[in-house]
């Protein structure tokens, strides 16, 4: 059995880009980082992030793409912010490694639906991952993904 109970996750390979700088802000648009304000609203809703480093890890898959089909949490109409409407949000659990053999973090895809997210272009090739502080991790770096085939579907060109 593997992290998520089941004996069929897979791995994926990407790496490390540099995102658009919001979740962790402050930033140009927001005098605050996203994450910080979202959390709460997540928590509320069931899922508790708080131990996990308060901004998101970038992946590229590229030139593979990825739909969630079936995440393990979906909050609608989040309204964490009075500067745009209200967000969709979606989560999977999944768990990353600089190594692919050795340590590996927890932590969470982190889905804002692109149909709400209306300040950002959201690329299809881009994971973006929640999860533990990682030493070392720079733009270039490669990852180690594990995910749940049952939750995530990747779309290989």
């Amino acid at each position: 059995m593997d992290q998520f109970g089941k004996a069929h996750s897979i791995i994926i390979t990407g790496h490390v880009v540099k995102g658009h700088g919001v979740a962790s802000g402050p930033s140009r648009e927001y005098p605050y980082g996203s994450l910080e304000r979202q959390l709460p609203f997540f928590k509320a809703a069931g899922l508790d992030l708080s131990r996990l480093f308060l901004g998101t890890l970038n992946i590229s898959i590229a030139p593979a793409t990825f739909r969630l089909v079936n995440p393990a949490y979906t909050f609608r109409q989040v309204a964490w912010t009075d500067l745009h409407p209200a967000e969709d949000f979606s989560f999977s659990p999944c768990r990353v490694s600089l190594s692919g053999e050795g340590k590996w973090y927890g932590g969470f895809i982190y889905y804002p639906h692109p149909e709400t997210k209306i300040r950002h272009y959201q690329n299809p090739s881009l994971i973006e991952v929640i999860t533990d502080k990682i030493p070392d991790v720079q733009y270039g770096t490669k990852i180690y993904l594990g995910i749940d085939p049952d939750e995530v579907e990747i779309c290989a060109f």
